[in-house]
């Protein structure tokens, strides 16, 4: 998310157009809704389908032909999943598919094998999330939470299909350096949605 968050505030910046931040963050965890599936049905699809760049392209061809430039930052949003975070961690990740289900990743191409437990990892992880929050405050992003908008109500999706999951598995899914950054969007998402709750029920 801290990746997105950014990606999409420089492109923005770049292009000089408005920024929907719940959308931005909500965009970036919505590959690994397959979490959700192999959570339910106890399958394992993750980094498959919902991982291919080539299905991000044809869902916002759409809204590229509609909106223009003002798409880039959610599709720079979107993509940075599965291009960057999961390409160079872990790897696996069917970004061809459905032209192709050959996975790749970093070490694929035969580099050093990355997991979510390396040091390299948890730098880089806990470095984007500290500068993302320190570029939320500067400029005053941070406070779009904790406004009565209905549209924060998509937060629903991060909190349920990344976040909560992250925390009812033991032992934990996700290093202790990294629980304070899923503590965090938690606690905001779901601080936000219930503001957004109380002015539907006002």
């Amino acid at each position: 998310m801290a990746l997105a968050y950014l990606l999409g505030k420089a492109s923005a910046k770049l292009l000089k157009v408005s920024l929907n931040i719940p959308l931005i963050l909500v965009l970036s965890v919505i590959p690994d809704i397959d979490i959700l599936f192999d959570f339910i049905f106890k399958s394992e699809i993750h980094r498959g389908p919902t991982h291919s760049i080539i299905v991000a392209i044809l869902v916002f061809i759409p809204f590229f032909v509609l909106y223009r430039q003002k798409v880039t930052p959610y599709f720079a949003a979107l993509a940075s999943h599965s291009l960057i975070g999961d390409f160079l961690i872990g790897g696996q990740v069917q970004l061809l598919w459905p032209l192709s289900t050959n996975k790749f990743g970093l070490h694929e191409l035969g580099f050093s094998y990355i997991n979510i437990y390396n040091p390299i990892n948890l730098a880089l992880e806990f470095t984007l999330f500290a500068i993302a929050l320190i570029v939320m405050l500067k400029t005053r992003d941070l406070f779009h939470f904790f406004r009565n908008n209905k549209l924060t109500l998509i937060l629903i999706i991060p909190i349920f299909t990344v976040l909560l999951p992250t925390f009812v598995s033991y032992p934990l899914s996700v290093p202790i350096l990294l629980v304070l950054p899923h503590l965090f969007y938690l606690v905001l998402f779901s601080i936000s949605v219930l503001i957004a709750l109380m002015g539907i029920l006002k």
